[in-house]
């Protein structure tokens, strides 16, 4: 099997590749060849036992969707995007990635296939940023997609195109509505939602978080080992049990801000809680005003998908990921 990943040099596509290497046959069958595809060349880890491919490529340049599609992987993971934040603040980068380097690679495959019958999977990365306001209580299966942001609505016309290329046969898709991954590696990114997982990160290594939101705040949230979950079960499934709807909201944890901070004393005690600083920013906490909250992800979980059900669990993750089991 040829599988591609496009953005694996973000974080979630680091570790899908991780993943593969010390699992090669996750997906169900054995990889002859992985191909990794990103604006800046990503990195084959070493572990990795099948041949691997590396390229830096912008998705919405020129002929680049073309290039990748003409080795007609089996598997495509699109994971590539610039995040909320970014999005929102430079309008024309964030329809040139998000949604022309997405129309250009759907494009790239219905072109192939016409050439000589192609139909792979594809499994593009969305997020709950497709739902805007007003939210019912829990946010179910068949609430409305309408987006206050634009990341959210480049995602949205990503998702309408990955149905209707679907449904036309051009692709087998599957969009993965992922909750805010946290706690996210590395260093501070351009998202909004970015201080969600700052909060723990920082003060689990020693340093200092900035909070510019308050504590009753509450959202929806994943670990980055669920979001790995999320792709591999995404790739290995019986999409006829899906159906026309092809865009799926994955389970995650609702919680508030100031839940988080107490997981955090629990594991990591009260001197990592002192290292978060409160410095409200009117910027972030209106964009973050105008997220959901809480899903009932009843359609992803009867398919397979699974999330952890507590912060302690989360945090607890990024300490074994990412920090060896010590703090």
């Amino acid at each position: 099997m040829h599988v591609m990943i496009i953005g694996a040099a973000g974080m979630i596509g680091r570790k899908l590749v991780e993943r593969l290497a010390v699992e090669p046959d996750a997906l169900g069958h054995g990889i002859a060849l992985l191909t990794l595809v990103d604006v800046v060349e990503p990195v084959a880890p070493a572990a990795l036992s099948a041949i691997s491919e590396t390229f830096a490529l912008d998705l919405a340049s020129e002929g680049g969707a073309e290039r990748l599609v003409a080795a007609r992987p089996d598997v495509i993971f699109h994971l590539a995007a610039i995040v909320s934040g970014e999005a929102e603040a430079d309008f024309d980068k964030g329809y040139r990635v998000n949604l022309d380097g997405t129309r250009a690679l759907f494009e790239a495959i219905r072109q192939e296939g016409q050439r000589e019958r192609y139909t792979p999977r594809v499994i593009f990365a969305s997020s709950i940023a497709v739902f805007g306001q007003p939210f019912p209580e829990k946010i179910g299966d068949e609430f409305f997609t309408t987006p206050l942001t634009s990341y959210g609505t480049q995602k949205a016309i990503c998702e309408l195109l990955l149905t209707d290329y679907t449904r036309r046969g051009f692709f087998d898709g599957i969009g993965i509505r992922l909750p805010t991954i946290c706690v996210r590696p590395g260093a501070p990114n351009k998202a909004a939602s970015g201080f969600f997982s700052n909060i723990l990160r920082e003060p689990l290594a020693g340093k200092v978080a900035v909070l510019p939101v308050d504590e009753d705040v509450r959202h929806w949230f994943a670990s980055p080992r669920s979001a790995v979950g999320f792709f591999v079960h995404a790739a290995r499934m019986d999409t006829d049990r899906i159906g026309p709807r092809r865009n799926l909201t994955m389970p995650g944890l609702s919680a508030l801000v100031g839940e988080e901070i107490e997981a955090l004393g629990r594991v990591a005690g009260a001197k990592a809680v002192g290292l978060i600083r409160r410095e409200p920013d009117p910027v972030i906490r209106a964009i973050v005003a105008g997220w959901p909250t809480n899903f009932d992800a009843r359609r992803a979980r009867e398919l397979g998908f699974t999330a952890e059900t507590s912060f302690d669990e989360i945090i607890r993750i990024h300490i074994e990921d990412e920090l060896g089991g010590k703090i």
